[in-house]
């Protein structure tokens, strides 16, 4: 089954997709139908349609209660970085306010505050029941699916100490979606293929399979730290090709359009906005 979260009228509304029709669901998001135990009866749940193609699909879950973040998980990844393999999960955090749709636009900032803005192309556990101090049956469990996220990062603000977060939250800067696909469709989360292109050119190309970390681990791992809530998002990591590692070194910039893909799941489209006026 594949979830997402539309913008109907001012309002976010849960819907299932089947083919290209959208059925709208009696929830206000994705998120929300989590929380409410709702999946099951999403399968069958009848509603107002509307045509895929002309819904304006906002973040799947708009507003999760975490969003955790996996650095340095694929093995071509570390190395284009020069760092050892990690024995455990290196774990950032973001807020719901970094968040956008599939399709929205990513603003730059102003370059006075950030020039160097990069591309990190993820899959997404997306999580459907509490869990805490989980073996991996509970951990398999508690995964309501995965959707597709760019961890778009700002390289100078990251770099500026040794802890990534200041780098990773900006305001508007992580697009989202543009659905949840659920288990029992999509597995375990391994063997997907994952790119990035930035206007035409495909800079990052990988399989999860690559994973050091696979989603089952993470989330047994985090659930030894917190309770992991309906609607939490845990990004995986992203794969080689990032722009800083290159010689010399690429960033985003006005004019470009961002799209990152997991097959199985589908698309981020994304265009790069000049920065906002005064």
């Amino acid at each position: 089954m594949k979830l997402v979260t539309v913008r109907v009228d001012g309002v976010h509304r849960a819907g299932r997709v089947d083919d290209d029709v959208v059925t709208l669901l009696d929830f206000d998001d994705v998120g929300a139908l989590l929380a409410a135990g709702g999946l099951d009866a999403a399968r069958s749940a009848s509603g107002p349609t509307v045509a895929y193609a002309e819904c304006d699909l906002a973040p799947v879950v708009p507003n999760p209660d975490k969003i955790v973040c996996v650095g340095l998980n694929y093995a071509d990844h570390i190395a284009e970085t020069g760092r050892d393999t990690p024995s455990h999960p290196t774990y950032f955090a973001k807020y719901r306010r970094a968040l956008i749709g599939p399709n929205d636009p990513i603003v730059l900032p102003d370059p006075a505050i950030s020039a160097d803005v990069d591309w990190e192309g993820e899959l997404a556990i997306v999580i459907g029941r509490s869990v805490r101090l989980a073996g991996d049956r509970e951990a398999a469990a508690a995964i309501a699916g995965f959707t597709v996220v760019n961890d778009v990062s700002m390289r100078d603000w990251q770099m500026r100490t040794s802890q990534f977060l200041a780098g990773k939250t900006f305001e508007g800067s992580t697009p989202v979606g543009p659905c949840v696909v659920t288990t029992d469709e999509i597995g375990d989360g391994l063997g997907l293929d994952i790119t990035t292109e930035l206007s035409g050119v495909v800079k990052q190309s990988s399989n999860t399979r690559e994973l050091v970390f696979s989603p089952i681990d993470i989330v047994v791992d985090l659930s030894k730290i917190m309770t992991l809530d309906p609607g939490d998002i845990v990004a995986t990591g992203t794969p080689s090709g990032v722009g800083r590692a290159r010689t010399p070194p690429e960033f985003m910039a006005a004019g470009d359009t961002l799209v990152t893909t997991v097959a199985g799941i589908g698309e981020l489209r994304n265009e790069i906005l000049a920065p906002r006026s005064a």
